[in-house]
């Protein structure tokens, strides 16, 4: 563990850490205000070793892929919160407000986790998905389309199913 000056990762020492490690979990000071456990900022993270034991035969075959558009709409969500800090959320435009749409359910369901919570790798790409559903189809470049029919597609055509029938 290893603590920044002014939460500064950009500082020599945090980094040349991240030159002999496999990796760095950062964690969010605002994430663990907000009550976010873990408070992980992703895209301040990283593993060396990640693209080594994901994807077809370790975890889902979709998963470098899901973990690539994550990362990008998720980066996506710092840059709408900046701007709805200037102009209001109310002045975004849609795509935009799907994104922070995106963002919370992304920081409160996939990244947090209770304490005691026992979650699989199939439980979190599953709530990957789930957050990425939220995105329209257009904005999720980084899947390939076989992808998108098996997993975004198809969940949403069950969706519709189940509420004609609850009609």
């Amino acid at each position: 563990i290893l603590t920044m000056p002014s939460d500064d990762i950009s500082h020599p020492i945090p980094d040349l850490t991240g030159y002999i490690t496999e990796g760095q979990i950062v964690l969010d000071r605002e994430m663990f205000q907000r009550g976010i456990y873990p408070p992980v900022a992703s895209l301040s993270s990283l593993s060396r070793l990640m693209k080594d034991g994901i994807g077809d035969g370790r975890t889902s075959s979709d998963h470098p892929h899901v973990a690539s558009q994550l990362f990008a709409a998720y980066s996506k969500v710092k840059d709408v919160r900046s701007l709805a800090a200037v102009i209001g959320a109310e002045e975004l435009g849609e795509i935009d407000k799907l994104y922070l749409k995106f963002g919370e359910f992304f920081e409160g369901r996939v990244i947090a986790q209770g304490e005691f919570e026992n979650r699989s790798i199939d439980q979190t790409l599953n709530l990957a998905w789930d957050a990425l559903r939220l995105l329209p189809r257009e904005e999720l470049l980084r899947l390939d389309e076989e992808e998108l029919r098996q997993h975004y597609d198809a969940k949403l055509a069950s969706a519709a199913d189940i509420t004609a029938v609850n009609r």
